[in-house]
């Protein structure tokens, strides 16, 4: 199997063109795609241990959420991590591919995966839009809205989420006072879709970023959920995962092991 060809299939499920305009999602690194794969490792971030890691395990393609090069470099040195890494994986021959904002924007893509891990049901996007894909328009948008089987206690809604996603430390405003039925979700920094949330009137809006202004003046208006970022994010392996294994399933595949959460909680 060509590194290409995995591409390939990762692109017909999240196309480029549904990434926002400030993303540089797609192949990273490598003149390898002509390449047989050798293994493909997946991760949420791409950092030295990662690679090294791929190295040890004999994966000659990585495959990320988050974009390694998200803005240009002036230079490649041994000044950033970020440069390290190019540098790590340029020597060792290695692939380095990012399914970013078009992985989040994509039909069954992140938030889709956020609303299936609560059991949300009716899942539908809150910004719906039309992109031209290959001479085909397909159906994009971010952040989804979606209903639990039944309504929920806010705390108890709030204690399962933090539960399903493993979460050390949950940030909410008030305890809504009514039963929590309708759920926004957008993963990430997902804080511009709060405006959204509120007009669709979700009982619930759950994300990975919010900044501290924002949870005023909400009180009994909506639950407000803050995961953090890379909790939000983190079932992105699964999907990645599901693509490669139905497309190559002799190819080795392994999820990282590495925690590339930079944030810590005491």
């Amino acid at each position: 199997m060509k590194i290409k060809e995995i591409l390939c299939a990762l692109e017909r499920f999240a196309p480029l063109p549904l990434q926002e305009s400030y993303d540089n999602a797609g192949l990273q690194i490598g003149l390898t795609a002509e390449q047989e794969a050798s293994g493909a490792l997946l991760c949420l971030d791409v950092t030295e241990e990662v690679i090294r890691e791929a190295i040890d395990l004999g994966c000659n393609l990585i495959v990320s959420h988050h974009p390694l090069l998200f803005r240009p470099l002036s230079r490649v040195t041994e000044r950033t991590q970020v440069e390290r890494c190019v540098r790590l994986a340029v020597r060792n021959d290695i692939a380095i591919y990012a399914a970013h904002t078009n992985l989040d924007n994509a039909e069954d893509g992140v938030n889709y995966r956020i609303a299936e891990k609560l059991g949300l049901v009716d899942v539908q996007m809150m910004q719906p839009r039309r992109v031209s894909v290959g001479g085909q328009e397909v159906t994009a948008g971010s952040g989804v809205l979606g209903y639990l089987p039944g309504p929920e206690d806010s705390l108890a809604f709030l204690q399962r989420v933090k539960d399903v996603f493993h979460i050390e430390c949950l940030q909410h405003n008030e305890l809504l006072g009514r039963p929590i039925q309708s759920v926004a979700v957008c993963g990430g920094a997902g804080a511009f879709l709060l405006g959204e949330a509120l007009r669709l009137e979700a009982d619930a809006f759950l994300t990975g970023e919010m900044s501290y202004h924002q949870f005023f003046g909400h009180e009994q208006e909506i639950q407000l959920a803050v995961m953090g970022h890379y909790q939000s994010e983190q079932y992105t392996r699964e999907i990645f995962y599901q693509i490669i294994s139905e497309l190559a399933p002799e190819l080795p595949l392994f999820v990282t092991g590495v925690d590339t959460n930079p944030i810590k909680y005491l």
